[in-house]
């Protein structure tokens, strides 16, 4: 009997999860195509070496490591040619958000890895506009970009991320950050403070990853470097209690994707994630998908995962769907409209 109440109970969460309405800060452009898109643009270019079979996709996606997972993400993006190829993902990618109840997302996007292909600077801002006015019109998702350095591309990209960012008359509309993915170990946070200073001079908040795959000292480049107002991962804070006591006194959040962690093997098991010392600490966590298809998982998945962790009922799921609204750059009204939503929905809930 208990064993059925127990899983009455998961699928309940599971049912409250995919209704609740959610806000996602970490989450890649490019590796949030669908095995579906995916097999679409490898279609549309033959000359790839990615399947064009989904099911060969699922196979395709299995990462023995992080360099690995690095390889496979740029073959992804290399079937992004054309601003038609950028608008069609984008759009896609929205419409699968809007299926988990997303209502706001900050979408990282990697504009060097288009330009750099011969993708008109012009036409890419147009395309990933036009895609994000009509995902707001036609499917109710509000989205925001992130624009990132691929940290493996050196500093010729950082300049040029930089430049688009940050020119009057190019940078779009939805632009609120700027950020640095890609592998962290090679790759010191501090040669990129001066692009993240002409960022940050424009307007532009700071978002790095940092500590995903190297250590605390990691984090602390990317808060007194690069002046992080949030971390990507930081998954390693927790190995430096004076750090996790700062980020936890600073309100600096943290987007966690615990999912990913694992694909990547940046965490072993999932039983051995450090959200838990995060949330105890005091930390401001905040669940995210990071590359959902790659990694076999979406956001409704890595809350489920998160209640598992963390052991939350309904409440606590809807406290940690708050989170991400309080750690994003929406403006007053938007963050006051999605709490709203959230508080709604669960008393909903809970009343029936």
């Amino acid at each position: 009997m208990t064993d059925r109440r127990d899983h009455d109970r998961h699928r309940d969460l599971h049912t409250f999860i995919a209704g609740l309405p959610k806000a996602e800060l970490h989450v890649h452009h490019v590796g949030s195509a669908s095995p579906r898109i995916v097999s679409e643009l490898a279609a549309r270019h033959p000359d790839s070496k990615v399947p064009t079979d989904p099911e060969a996709l699922a196979d395709y996606f299995t990462f023995t490591d992080f360099a690995h997972f690095i390889k496979v993400y740029l073959s992804v993006v290399d079937l992004i040619r054309t601003p038609e190829d950028v608008r069609l993902l984008t759009y896609e990618v929205a419409r699968d958000m809007a299926r988990q109840n997303v209502r706001y997302s900050e979408l990282t996007i990697t504009p060097y890895s288009s330009t750099r292909r011969g993708i008109d600077e012009r036409a890419f801002m147009d395309a990933i506009e036009d895609a994000r006015k009509a995902a707001e019109a036609e499917l109710g998702v509000v989205l925001r970009w992130c624009f990132d350095i691929p940290g493996e591309a050196g500093l010729e990209s950082a300049e040029e991320t930089a430049r688009l960012a940050t020119t009057d008359g190019l940078r779009p509309e939805g632009l609120v950050s700027f950020g640095l993915g890609g592998p962290e170990i090679g790759v010191p946070r501090p040669q990129f403070k001066p692009y993240f200073d002409r960022a940050i001079a424009a307007g532009l908040h700071s978002v790095p990853h940092a500590g995903e795959t190297t250590g605390p000292g990691t984090i602390w480049d990317a808060l007194t470097e690069l002046r992080a107002e949030r971390i990507g991962h930081g998954t390693s804070a927790t190995k430096d209690p004076k750090l996790l006591a700062h980020l936890a006194e600073q309100r600096i959040p943290l987007e966690v994707c615990p999912t990913s962690n694992i694909a990547t093997r940046a965490v072993l098991t999932l039983d051995e994630h450090p959200i838990k010392e995060m949330v105890a600490a005091g930390v401001l966590v905040t669940i995210n998908s990071d590359d959902p298809p790659m990694f076999g998982t979406d956001l409704n998945n890595e809350y489920a995962v998160a209640a598992r962790l963390l052991d939350l009922d309904e409440q606590g799921l809807a406290a940690l769907a708050k989170n991400a609204v309080e750690a994003s750059f929406l403006d007053a009204p938007g963050k006051a409209r999605i709490a709203g939503e959230i508080d709604t929905y669960t008393a909903a809930w809970l009343a029936a």
